[in-house]
């Protein structure tokens, strides 16, 4: 895990917004969207999601140079952040994704780009711009390199539905803000910089922050300078339309309080863990495999990025007659046929029948969800109708999505590789 250079302080802490698409904050906000019309949407991506992380995983060590790793389907993305780039520091709006590593923007001159709102990142006008060399260990740190005019290192990844982005790496400065307001300047930081792009890329978006665990991540980079090898973030729930989440980088990020901790394993950038078993208040507890297809060191991936969880069959199908077990509702089948047991619900008091479920990884980490993480609201002008928030991972990894862990401070300490969960009220931290 390479360091950063900091012109400040090192001991230092900070925290960066992460905008949902669907927030009043966003530039992907549509007004006339019904919570249905949302619901449904985050469901579409996150089966896209899992698609793609499937995809990924079962091809490892088998990566063509035409076709580097495909990060994510570009318009599956939940969160957003801003990222201030160069001297002086230009504002980028980037999605933001914890399954991947290259941070990157559309650089002039273009030549073929997909369109974008905001103006172009033009490395002429940053004195911290820097080319980063072939050989150097930042470009073998790619999934894609190869060398280009200069010996400098260029890369090409080719995402799942087609989407394409061709850049030159090179190092910049990137600014943050300390918890005390004061200014944090990392140098030398890894960052793409496109001369193609193609794709489904929004308009709205201007570039892409890696948030994953391998060498050139944001998080890979920064953290290490920090007073403390630690991050952590606390996402509010998708109906608090007026709170935003956050990322916490240092001390600051530290989960505090009654927590429960469990150990962590990076594989192909992605933060995995091993999940033990399922339990069901008032009824009984599903096992879950100790292996997962295309996971070596453990058996879900913590993925938050992807809203709905995805487990295996087998744990499904025992998950649903658990939960069918302690349930008086009537059933009805999910419109989007994805999430496997619905009940139709008509009130407060039908949702105060829908259990708690507990999440138990290893360490003896377990996770308790409420109902309003764990279960899914679909509205209909027929009613209303609650949705076990979990589908089927098939031939790819689990996933633990965001939908579970809102709510939640989710810490990692990258320096004893271990993940903590506590209860909170993302609102106010």
């Amino acid at each position: 895990m390479a360091a950063a250079a900091m012109t400040t302080a090192a001991a230092a802490t900070f925290s960066i917004e992460l905008i949902h698409r669907d927030s009043p904050k966003s530039p992907f906000y549509n007004h006339s969207a019904t919570s249905l019309d949302r619901a449904r949407a985050s469901i579409y991506r996150s089966a896209l999601q899992a698609r793609q992380i499937a995809a990924r995983v079962q091809r490892k060590g088998g990566i063509e140079t035409s076709d580097a790793v495909s990060r994510l389907v570009p318009d599956t993305f939940e969160y957003l952040m801003e990222l201030r780039v160069g001297t002086p520091p230009i504002s980028v709006l980037a999605i933001a994704d914890t399954g991947s590593d290259l941070i990157w923007a559309n650089c002039v001159p273009c030549t073929k780009c997909y369109r974008q709102t905001a103006p172009l990142f033009d490395k002429r006008n940053s004195s911290s711009y820097r080319t980063e060399p072939c050989d150097s260990n930042l470009c073998k740190a790619l999934s894609s390199s190869a060398c280009g005019v200069g010996r400098s290192c260029e890369y090409h990844y080719a995402y799942q539905d087609g989407s394409k982005i061709d850049g030159v790496l090179a190092t910049e400065d990137l600014t943050f803000y300390s918890t005390d307001g004061s200014p944090l300047v990392f140098s030398n930081i890894a960052f793409g910089c496109n001369y193609q792009s193609s794709g489904s890329f929004s308009s709205r978006t201007a570039g892409l922050a890696g948030l994953g665990g391998g060498a050139v991540s944001l998080v890979s980079q920064i953290v290490p300078s920090l007073d403390k090898i630690y991050f952590s973030y606390c996402l509010v729930p998708k109906s608090d339309t007026q709170a935003s989440s956050k990322v916490i980088f240092g001390s600051a990020g530290v989960v505090a309080g009654s927590k429960v901790t469990t150990p962590m394993m990076v594989e192909e950038s992605f933060f995995v863990l091993r999940l033990e078993e399922i339990i069901v208040d008032g009824a009984g507890s599903v096992p879950v495999p100790p292996s997962a297809p295309g996971l070596t060191t453990g058996n879900i991936i913590i993925a938050s990025g992807t809203t709905i969880n995805y487990l295996p069959g087998g744990v499904l199908s025992s998950l649903v007659q658990e939960v069918s077990r302690v349930v008086s509702l009537p059933k009805v089948a999910d419109s989007e046929g994805i999430m496997p047991l619905c009940f139709t619900v008509t009130g407060e008091a039908d949702r105060q029948k829908l259990p708690f479920i507990t999440f138990k990884f290893a360490g003896e980490a377990s996770v308790r969800l409420s109902p309003t993480s764990i279960f899914m609201d679909e509205f209909s002008f027929a009613g209303a109708a609650a949705c076990l928030a979990v589908a089927n991972s098939g031939s790819g990894p689990p996933l633990f999505g965001n939908m579970a862990q809102q709510n939640l401070h989710v810490g990692y300490d990258l320096a004893v590789q271990a993940v903590s969960f506590a209860s909170a009220d993302c609102t106010k931290l």
